[in-house]
């Protein structure tokens, strides 16, 4: 059997050259393998009771290697990669503390994916550096595809993760997406880098995608009213994604759980934090998500919550401190792989302005001022019925202007596997009256005590069904969504075996016959 090589360089070749036809087709690829892990039996190669479990391993040079074996019924993965212990004070938020600190080291993962058939004859190997992020954006793309409303982005971090969570999110949206805010530790070399390569992407790719005339910022604790200006932002976005190892929440609690705050409806993509001590959500915005509402009128509007955290797996209630900081239980989650299979997206119209939320750039600075350089081309436990004077900065945000491709300064105006047996109790339930349940292993409705009413025929409990799915299709279309992920090897045998594939066709890469 001939071994597909790719190098680093070889795999940046396919994913910086990938149409939107190709993305589409990939995600096809993992959701099918995200639904078989969460619905499926032993029977199914992707069921979570055919994963093995990941190993860790903790250097007394303060690495973390993680070990990721994986199967599926078409192959066999083992994924090793070693990531750099984050200094404790990664992206502290006070201004003062993280300008007098060194730059932290770097936490991209580095290694390597093996890729087998099932008779265990090698067919790939990939460097996984750019694959792990890759992978990674392309599962919180699952949801972000459901999102009835995605103009403004708030995204914490510079690195790779942060890359392709942009990158996917322009070439499956970019036609309504205004502006992306970058908010990072300090303005690195790093932050210049990923704001020089969004720059000079080709502009005929851009215009084809329907992001020629998006905004890009950056924030950093050195800029004056970094406090206002966060808030604002956080405020202001539709779509907020974390992709640190941040060991304390990335900013307050209030700023989305106060009255203002829960008026919009978010996405929320968590990534970067993978360990117990490690923070990136405020646990309280989690408690909110998760908090049930009784029935009666709310004074207060506000976006509708789904009762649950959307998680990639269910070792993210044991394994990130998120979960396990604001005591989220299994049955207060649900696993991706239980709603990529919703194909009814909510109908309504978006009636708002595609630019209402967005400050106007102002005062231009020269690309060619910063040295950026040259660049490259590149559901729910319960579903509720309820209706939901300072001085001027000496320093602002830089934007990047679509026009000028210049950098403006801008001040805002608005203030692993798991083990899963048959019996374990669904992620869903019904909590309280004219709520509804969904059982991950039968599509039966439940009475009070989770067992079927014989009473119901058939032609109700469709009928029933159906508005049930309507109603989750609502709220990941414009609710509060919190999405966790810690990854699996289960997401790298499947992409990775689509990018060997892809290889194959663009002659990319080395291939040894008869390996």
């Amino acid at each position: 059997m001939p071994l597909t090589i790719l190098s680093d360089t070889d795999v940046k070749n396919l994913l910086n050259n990938l149409t939107r036809a190709d993305v589409e087709s990939l995600q096809h690829s993992l959701r099918q393998a995200l639904h078989e892990y969460s619905t499926g039996t032993q029977d199914d190669g992707c069921c979570s009771d055919n994963q093995p479990e990941r190993t860790v391993l903790e250097s007394h040079r303060g690495n973390t290697t993680l070990f990721m074996p994986s199967t599926s019924s078409s192959g066999i993965g083992m994924k090793v990669v070693t990531l750099a212990t984050p200094p404790s004070d990664t992206h502290s938020n006070n201004a003062t503390d993280t300008l007098d600190a060194p730059p932290p080291a770097p936490t991209t993962p580095y290694g390597a994916l093996t890729l087998m058939d099932l008779s265990g004859k090698p067919f790939g190997f990939l460097n996984a550096e750019e694959v792990t992020a890759f992978r990674t954006a392309l599962a919180s793309s699952l949801l972000l595809t459901r999102r009835a409303k995605v103009k403004t982005i708030t995204v914490f971090g510079v690195g790779k993760q942060a890359y392709w969570h942009v990158r996917l999110a322009l070439l499956l949206h970019g036609s309504t997406i205004k502006q992306v805010h970058f908010i990072n530790r300090t303005f690195s070399d790093r932050a210049k880098g990923i704001l020089k390569t969004f720059v000079h992407i080709d502009p005929e790719i851009k215009t084809s995608e329907g992001w020629s005339n998006t905004t890009f910022g950056i924030l950093t604790p050195g800029y004056g009213e970094y406090a206002r200006l966060l808030k604002d932002q956080i405020r202001a976005s539709d779509v907020i994604i974390t992709t640190t190892p941040s060991t304390e929440p990335l900013f307050d609690h209030t700023i989305l759980t106060n009255t203002e705050g829960r008026k919009r409806g978010r996405l929320i993509i968590a990534i970067g934090s993978y360990k117990k001590h490690m923070v990136e959500v405020p646990p309280e915005i989690l408690s909110q998500a998760t908090k049930r509402h009784g029935p009666g009128h709310h004074f207060h509007k506000h976006a509708e919550e789904g009762g649950v955290i959307v998680v990639d797996t269910l070792t993210c209630v044991t394994q990130t401190g998120e979960l396990t900081q604001a005591n989220i239980r299994e049955t207060q989650t649900v696993e991706l792989g239980e709603l990529v299979m919703l194909e009814r997206l909510d109908s309504n119209n978006d009636t708002d302005s595609a630019i209402s939320d967005s400050p106007p750039p102002e005062l231009a600075i020269s690309l060619e001022t910063l040295n950026l350089g040259d660049g490259n081309r590149a559901l729910s436990h319960v579903f509720h019925n309820s209706i939901n004077s300072n001085p001027p900065s000496p320093r602002l945000p830089l934007t990047l202007s679509p026009s000028s491709s210049s950098f403006t300064q801008t001040t805002t105006n608005t203030s692993g596997g798991s083990n899963k047996s048959p019996s374990r109790k669904s992620s869903f339930s019904l909590s309280r009256k004219n709520s509804f349940s969904f059982h991950k292993r039968s599509s039966s409705l439940s009475g009070g005590n989770g067992s079927r009413s014989n009473s119901v025929k058939p032609t109700k409990r469709k009928k029933q069904q159906t508005e049930q799915e309507d109603q989750m299709c609502r709220w990941l279309s414009r609710g509060n969504v919190v999405y966790k992920s810690v990854g699996m090897g289960l997401m790298d045998l499947v992409v990775g075996g689509d990018l060997v594939r892809l290889a194959r066709v663009r002659d990319v890469g080395i291939v040894v016959e008869d390996f």
